[in-house]
């Protein structure tokens, strides 16, 4: 495997910045991805009001909450080779600006309103487009992220990166249900729109490429770039590349299922209110968030990265095995809260830990291509997940489901490396 993804010689268009100017990139990343996350992981949150808006069935609900997810899926890949090809600040700036237009699109005109009622492909179609424009953030931020910081810090750096998941998700949790239930979609739209204008400023700003000119070669910014790197295989000849990529996107699936039906769940099953809801869904992704950062810092000081993962698929499983059981019993509200949010964070701890994995097997020169393949699995399970949880539950209960997810996550156990 290895073990460094340094000295990756760039033109040079950018004036030579400070080792702090990382901390700044890393801003942009955490900004970058908790814009497109309120979108693709705030959404869910208005499940109910989405159904009940758009006059949907589950089932009609679950392809347009998949939608967004088909769209990633569909261009994650080339968005990771494009920036491997031309580098994070011209993907990132047309992913966001094209990402607020679409959400703007649907602003205008995919919105209920005086009666009138956009149709589900119309509203598929939308969100899809979100998706298409907004994937590029994935792979582009978390490039540049293993570009500027060093070997030593690179798992704290990424995991940080990924708390934008989360962070996002916890602001779109916190913001979206109280517009759309008051004032509908198109402050909704609105709302996500601004967020990744502000995004491509600061994108604009503050997103370069790191100088690893001759003269800049001692700079302070390029401190840990002093050791040739070993170049791996391309990604796609890779063998190791797709077992982590097939283990990446399989984790995710108990985490869409949460994502995305955990409101519907304790709406239906556990007779909860707005208020419960969104407490649940804020406290998830809170505890996503420093769970990340902590499994980054402790990672990077044990260098326990491929233990770390293997024991993170078998925690997912026993904690959807509880869900499922607590569900099954017909608990009290508090209880079934408790145990989505002990879910939830325990299914989304590993994201940073496995994305600084995957990049480090795929060397710097090829990180936003190995990134771009593994988030195409990603939201393949963002896509199908919302789709199948319908009929699961037309097949079954809400235990089953669980248990399910739970089932999905050992399968990702021996796809993890040992070492």
């Amino acid at each position: 495997m290895s073990t460094s993804c340094q000295a990756i010689p760039v033109p040079v268009t950018a004036p030579a910045l400070g080792a702090a100017h990382r901390w700044k990139v890393l801003a942009v990343g955490v900004a970058a991805n908790a814009s497109f996350s309120a979108a693709a992981n705030g959404m869910p949150t208005t499940a109910i009001w989405l159904r009940s808006g758009y006059h949907l069935s589950n089932t009609q609900l679950g392809v347009a909450l998949g939608a967004m997810g088909l769209g990633v899926a569909l261009t994650e890949l080339p968005w990771g080779m494009a920036t491997d090809r031309w580098g994070d600040r011209p993907v990132l700036l047309t992913g966001l600006l094209g990402t607020m237009l679409a959400l703007l699109t649907l602003l205008l005109w995919i919105t209920p309103a005086d009666g009138s009622v956009p149709p589900l492909w119309a509203l598929a179609a939308g969100l899809a487009l979100v998706g298409v424009l907004g994937g590029s953030v994935n792979g582009a931020s978390g490039r540049a992220v293993m570009r500027w910081f060093g070997a030593g810090e690179r798992g704290f750096a990424m995991s940080i990166r990924q708390t934008a998941v989360p962070l996002g998700g916890g602001l779109g949790a916190l913001i979206l249900p109280s517009l759309a239930s008051s004032y509908g979609f198109m402050p909704v739209f609105g709302a996500l729109a601004l967020v990744c204008g502000l995004s491509a400023f600061f994108t604009w700003r503050w997103m370069h490429e790191p100088d690893f000119s001759a003269e800049a070669a001692t700079g302070p910014q390029n401190a840990s770039t002093g050791v040739p790197e070993v170049m791996p295989p391309q990604p796609l000849r890779n063998r190791k590349v797709w077992r982590m990529v097939a283990a990446i996107g399989l984790l995710c699936v108990p985490q869409f299922a949460v994502l995305s039906y955990a409101t519907v769940f304790l709406h239906d099953h556990g007779h909860l209110g707005l208020a419960a809801i969104t407490a649940v869904m804020v406290a998830l992704q809170a505890g996503a968030m420093v769970m990340r950062i902590w499994s980054g810092r402790h990672t990077d000081r044990h260098a326990n990265r491929p233990a770390y993962l293997r024991g993170s698929a078998l925690v997912a499983l026993a904690s959807f095995i509880l869900l499922g059981c607590i569900a099954w019993t017909h608990a009290p509200g508090w209880l079934l809260m408790a145990a989505v949010v002990a879910a939830g964070i325990a299914v989304s701890a590993w994201h940073g830990v496995a994305y600084t994995e995957l990049a480090m097997e795929a060397g710097g020169t090829n990180a936003g291509t190995a990134l771009g393949m593994a988030n195409t699995a990603v939201y393949v399970g963002l896509f199908l997940t919302p789709m199948a949880i319908p009929h699961l539950l037309a097949a079954s209960n809400w235990p089953v489901v669980w248990w399910l997810a739970g089932l999905v996550a050992l399968l990702t156990w021996p796809l993890f490396p040992k070492d």
